[in-house]
């Protein structure tokens, strides 16, 4: 990519703001260093590794490189034998940390949902020096302090140290306080040349042996070396050259130790440094409220709501821009300050970021082109950057621009040939598109030229702009209209502006009649534009509040069905409560009815029967008798007809003492008792209390528990299987709702709903449905033999 078109785009400001979000020097530098990639490969292997670093920042948070310092100079002198500073070895510590914090941040722990991404093999690469940086941070406190503990012998020196000081001390504050005071000026200790000293007055010398190291400024005071300590002082001394020596060798093994690591190291910052250039990307496309563009190979540029990267986005007002599709060449008109210039920049350096890997800030679906090369001519004199090119230095790049340019190159001219003659430089303007026209060139040129607009309405493939302006206001509102040629506005502006009518009226009279009936139509052009813009405006404010009452509605539709499931929960615990009871207090008769062996005990068990029968009255709200032991016809009393051998499970049976009909759920034991399923009712029933039941079913499967006239619970049938083909969705979810309730309560265990393949809306329908239920078990997709997909096989809790 040329240079020219990088400056001139303002390209080189796009990197040093994105050097502000890179932590390390290196990745600073990266950032500066950014250019266009080569090929479509390359831009979107860039393009997605900005994209998943910026989903890896939304989803987890920021990730920090803060640690990650330029070591590798001190490295590779630890690898040619040399002994790292301090200063160097917490660098290095603090960027093992980093390593282990940014590893931490990428590589998922085992019970985490990740989905792959580019950026995976560079974290799991990243390997730490763990015992290094430990180390490290054991021996060193700071630039300026080994730890006592960074070694046996160190610690020993120094204790060593503490204690001839001490001793030093006590016999100073001896001296001090005792027969020298009198020779003192001062009773303090105080340190010449890393020695112990006192002060003494120079008058007194004689009266204090030892060795004098300094005196004060006018002479009067000696700070003198009593003799007593001077060996003390010597050892001191000795002590403090072995301790710099023992830090030395505490720093020469850490060194070791580093360049012993040193591939490691050197492989852990190129990642490093290349993620902190990635997440510098991501940061500023989360900054920018940018997006990934989409990239053809058809020379097409679509911008939707495209706001320049360099303009504050809360006062840039966004484009909508297309090239390349439906036309190959698009010249923009408008008044001066309307924004011509911004938007021309705008698709240069969207399109130069996008090609270095840069989420660009446009709406979604932005589609931009590989273009080989970009073109740019721009005199800006009123935006961005200042240039005040003359005529001929315009004109010498233009030169250059033609006899390079190819399809596979942008080209983009602020002013074409402004600056001379206006007749020579539209004439000349129109000779140069047309010659990028001819060779298919995508270009986008601003001009104030009338000829150019009657060219581009007068061309195919090639396209007329405008920046809108609000003559009421005098203020340019930056939208740019395609398919529209601008206005100059003068004669309104100039109105509004209070210049005198006559002079207004004379100018419009100087002007020709073609020009007048030109303007006179893009007159009528934008007062068509506005009244449709108009009723767009009120189109969109209607169906907003369409949407917006449709929303209330579904809103209103979902409590609805959330009331309606709460009371179903309920009524159903309450059936569960009142079955059980039933259940058991049927049990408890039936026992007690073994003992009733002859007429003389009738009227005690029909006593026990209306005691039934009024509990079960007062639950379930029946006024009907229960039918007496007595009612039973006497061939359907206990025969003993039935054989243990005749009894099979799933036979249809009678309880005759209860005038039940049921299923046979077990098989006899040696007293002949067995279960009987009647409805959700198991009953434990004796052999010779039970007939054969020869109806006929119906459907499939077995009957769901209705109320009957009688007062007890008998069989109706349910079917195992619900068609809904041919029903709309809300008529479909109410046709569901209740038979799954009825086919749950019958105990069934499990059906099908068959709700055919189409477009799949009941099959979404009755899914979602059945995800709300508590007691639905599973449900799955039925499988060959079972309708396919166009059937649902729903499977009941127990």
């Amino acid at each position: 990519m040329n240079d020219r078109a990088l400056h001139t785009l303002e390209f080189d400001k796009i990197r040093d703001k994105l050097s502000t979000y890179a932590s390390s020097e290196r990745g600073k530098a990266l950032c500066l260093d950014l250019l266009p990639l080569g090929s479509p490969a390359e831009v979107e292997l860039a393009q997605t590794e900005t994209s998943d670093a910026l989903n890896r920042l939304i989803k987890n948070g920021s990730i920090s490189f803060s640690g990650v310092h330029d070591i590798s100079l001190s490295v590779r002198h630890a690898e040619a034998d040399g002994t790292m500073t301090c200063s160097e070895l917490l660098d290095l510590a603090s960027f093992l940390e980093a390593v282990r914090e940014v590893r931490k941040y990428g590589v998922p722990s085992a019970d985490e949902n990740h989905e792959a991404d580019s950026l995976d093999d560079r974290f799991f690469c990243l390997e730490e020096v763990s015992h290094l940086q430990k180390e490290i941070r054991r021996c060193i406190l700071d630039s300026d302090t080994i730890a006592d503990d960074a070694s046996s012998e160190l610690k020993s020196i120094r204790r060593k140290i503490r204690d001839t000081q001490s001793r030093i001390h006590s016999a100073l504050n001896s001296m001090i306080s005792g027969k020298l005071s009198e020779y003192l000026m001062d009773r303090v200790i105080v340190t010449r040349d890393r020695r112990y000293c006192i002060p003494v007055r120079s008058e007194y010398k004689s009266q204090v042996p030892g060795i004098v190291h300094d005196q004060s400024g006018t002479g009067s005071t000696l700070f003198i070396e009593p003799q007593s300590v001077v060996d003390m002082n010597n050892t001191v001394r000795e002590l403090e050259l072995k301790e710099r020596d023992e830090i030395q060798s505490i720093l020469k093994g850490l060194s070791v130790m580093a360049g012993d690591n040193s591939e490691v190291i050197y492989a852990d910052y190129a990642i490093m440094t290349e993620l902190d250039f990635i997440f510098a990307r991501a940061d500023m496309a989360l900054d920018m409220e940018a997006l990934r563009p989409v990239f053809n190979t058809g020379e097409i540029i679509k911008l939707r709501s495209a706001r320049h990267p360099l303009i504050d986005k809360k006062t840039v007002v966004p484009i909508d821009l297309e090239l390349g599709q439906d036309y190959d060449l698009l010249v923009v008109t408008g008044p001066n300050t309307g924004g011509k210039t911004v938007s021309l920049k705008t698709v240069g350096l969207l399109e130069l970021m996008g090609l270095s890997g840069l989420h660009i800030p446009a709406g979604d679906r932005s589609e931009l082109s590989f273009f080989k090369e970009i073109y740019a001519d721009i005199g800006d004199e009123q935006s961005i950057e200042q240039s005040l090119s003359t005529f001929s230095s315009h004109m010498t790049n233009i030169v250059t621009i033609l006899k390079n340019a190819n399809i596979t190159c942008l080209c983009l001219f602020d002013e074409l040939c402004a600056g001379t003659d206006p007749a020579e430089g539209a004439a000349l303007a129109m000779s140069i598109l047309d010659h990028l026209h001819k060779k298919s060139i995508r270009t986008m040129a601003t001009t104030h030229y009338p000829e150019l607009k009657e060219y581009a309405l007068s061309t195919s493939w090639v396209e007329n702009a405008c920046l809108e302006f609000d003559v009421e206001s005098l203020r340019p509102t930056y939208k740019i209209l395609t398919g529209v040629p601008g206005r100059s506005n003068a004669f309104a502006i100039s109105k509004r502006l209070n210049l005198p009518d006559n002079i207004i009226e004379e100018a419009k009279k100087r002007m020709s009649e073609e020009d007048e009936r030109f303007n006179k139509v893009l007159s009528d052009l934008e007062e068509n534009r506005l009244t449709l813009e108009r009723k767009q405006r009120e189109i969109s404010e209607t169906k907003t509040e369409i949407d917006k009452l449709q929303q209330e509605l579904d809103s209103g539709r979902q409590k609805l069905s959330e009331s309606k499931e709460k009371i179903l929960a309920a009524a159903r615990e309450e059936a569960r409560s009142i079955l059980k009871d039933a259940k058991e207090k049927a049990d408890a008769a039936i026992r007690n009815m073994q003992k009733y062996a002859d007429a003389d005990t009738l009227k005690a068990a029909e006593r026990d029967r209306t005691m039934i029968r009024e509990s079960l009255n007062n639950t379930l709200v029946s006024e009907a008798p229960l039918p007496s032991l007595s009612s039973v016809p006497e061939k359907d009393r206990p025969n003993g007809s039935l054989s243990p051998k005749q009894i099979k499970i799933g036979m249809d049976v009678r309880i005759i003492s209860l005038n039940l009909k049921g299923v046979v759920q077990t098989l006899p034991d040696k007293k002949g008792n067995l279960s009987v399923k009647c409805g959700i009712i198991k009953y434990d029933v004796n052999i010779s209390d039970l007939n054969v039941e020869n109806r006929g079913r119906e459907g499939y499967g077995h009957g769901s528990i209705r109320r009957s006239d009688d007062g007890i619970s008998h069989t109706k049938t349910i079917r195992t299987e619900l068609n809904l083909i041919g029903k709309n969705s809300d008529d479909a979810r109410e046709e569901l709702s209740s038979y799954l309730d009825d086919a749950y309560v019958s105990h069934l265990s499990q059906v099908r709903i068959v709700h055919g393949k189409g477009s799949g809306i009941l099959r979404d329908m009755v899914h979602s449905y059945l995800k709300k239920l508590k007691y639905v078990k599973s449900f799955r997709l039925g499988e060959f033999g079972e309708g396919d997909s166009g059937v649902t096989v729903v499977y009941f809790k127990e």
